[in-house]
């Protein structure tokens, strides 16, 4: 039997509802916050990863999905979303519109990882970037958004964990200060951290090894070397984030695993979800677009990842208030009989047409059976036509909430659905 590869998972009936909700949510949000859908191509060419993610990060010597296509071109599925919408951004001159230019996008991302609860080799992410101002103000309302997304689902127990790091003058200094303060402790970190004192040093501060984390823990703080620019734009993103109100912790060991960053750097965890409890992360990118080798274009965004978010739902037991579709249910009193088959089927495609989910059975079974079909499939009504009704020109109508049924002139059939839709009917 072929199951599916390790790290990935279907999404089946019942599950797709819940994603569904979640993703109408997310472009909601981004709407309301005046961003604009953008799709990018899943894959890539490698190069773009290398310029943009950093060739000494996890991601790219560890994680990405890379292979030669037939023309022996490096392609590489995309590990995160943010540096293909800066591809795009470039390569369809969007600097030439009134900037700021704002841009977001859902769908799937691929790591080569661990799979466990909350994380998966293609995983799913709304990502949300804003292009062309270096105002603070722009970093709280990125910040703003993912509050509000996360707030809106119902989700309680969120902590943002806020940061500045620095910018290409004034990292250099804090750099040589990491540096110092660990050559002595060299032995004491893991083999990876080893070779990052010397290759990035900031991605000591980002180990998960728990013995790396203690001795980040009195590790120099970046803060204490920002430059004056550095420092005066931090402090006006907290004051900015104090007016909305909304909470947050400084904490000056955070940094992002992704080379392009700087300035400011945030993350949204949530309580009790344990190693999985990163929900939300971003920050600011002031020289990504011109490395990528677009102009000298500031830039800021965030990423949400829709399985956390999905699992935060789950561990707070939020029930989702997913719509239901009021589905149709056409059944017949005599099976395959052809007259009423044919009045059924006529019926089914008369109200789908109208707007309503409808079902019928195909399998020749009795109306008995049906009608449990029908409540199987979560039908709201139920429409049943034989002989008598045929004749006639009716239907009865049954309401499989309430087990009531009325005799209906066929041709009054739809304008009484859709008062009872509206619960106009009585």
């Amino acid at each position: 039997m072929v199951i599916a590869p390790r790290g990935t998972k279907d999404l089946l009936p019942g599950e797709v509802e819940k994603w569904q909700f979640i993703e109408w949510v997310a472009r909601d949000i981004c709407e309301t916050y005046g961003f604009k859908e953008i799709r990018t191509p899943i894959f890539e060419y490698t190069e773009l990863f290398l310029r943009g993610i950093g060739d000494a990060t996890d991601i790219v010597q560890k994680e990405m999905y890379t292979f030669d296509d037939r023309g022996g071109r490096s392609i590489t599925l995309r590990p995160e979303g943010t540096a293909a919408v800066v591809r795009a951004y470039i390569e369809h001159h969007l600097d030439a519109q009134p900037q700021p230019v704002k841009l977001y996008c859902l769908g799937p991302m691929f790591r080569y990882d661990r799979p466990q609860a909350g994380r998966f080799r293609q995983f799913h992410q709304m990502d949300f970037e804003t292009f062309g101002s270096h105002d603070p103000a722009v970093d709280a309302e990125i910040i703003s958004c993912t509050w509000d997304y996360l707030t809106s689902l119902g989700l309680t127990g969120l902590h943002i964990e806020l940061n500045s790091v620095g910018c290409p003058d004034c990292r250099p200094g804090f750099t040589t200060a990491l540096k110092e303060y660990f050559r002595p402790r060299l032995d004491s970190l893991c083999g990876n951290c080893q070779v990052r004192l010397e290759q990035n040093p900031l991605r000591l501060l980002d180990c998960k090894v728990p013995q790396c984390r203690e001795l980040g823990a009195g590790a120099p703080a970046i803060t204490d070397h920002l430059c004056e620019a550095c420092s005066a734009h931090f402090e006006k993103v907290q004051q900015y984030l104090r007016l909305l109100e909304i909470p947050f912790h400084l904490n000056p060991g955070l940094v992002r695993g992704l080379d392009y960053y700087t300035h400011t750097a945030f993350e949204v965890t949530v309580e009790g979800l344990g190693a999985q409890s990163s929900v939300a992360g971003g920050g600011r990118y002031n020289n990504l677009v011109e490395d990528c080798g677009g102009p000298p274009v500031p830039g800021i965004g965030a990423a949400i990842g829709l399985e956390r978010v999905l699992l935060a739902l789950e561990h707070q037991q939020i029930e989702l208030p997913i719509p239901s579709a009021g589905l149709v249910f056409v059944a017949t009193t005599e099976a395959l009989s052809d007259p009423l088959e044919g009045a059924a089927l006529t019926l089914l495609m008369e109200l789908r047409r109208s707007g309503y989910a409808a079902e019928k059975d195909y399998a020749g079974r009795s109306l008995k059976a049906q009608m449990k079909q029908a409540g199987r499939l979560g039908a709201r009504w139920c429409v049943i036509i034989g002989p008598e009704e045929l004749d006639g020109h009716k239907v009865l109508l049954r309401d499989m909430s309430q087990g009531t049924q009325v005799s209906v002139p066929r041709q009054e059939l739809l304008e009484l659905l859709g008062r009872m839709q509206n619960g106009e009917a009585e």
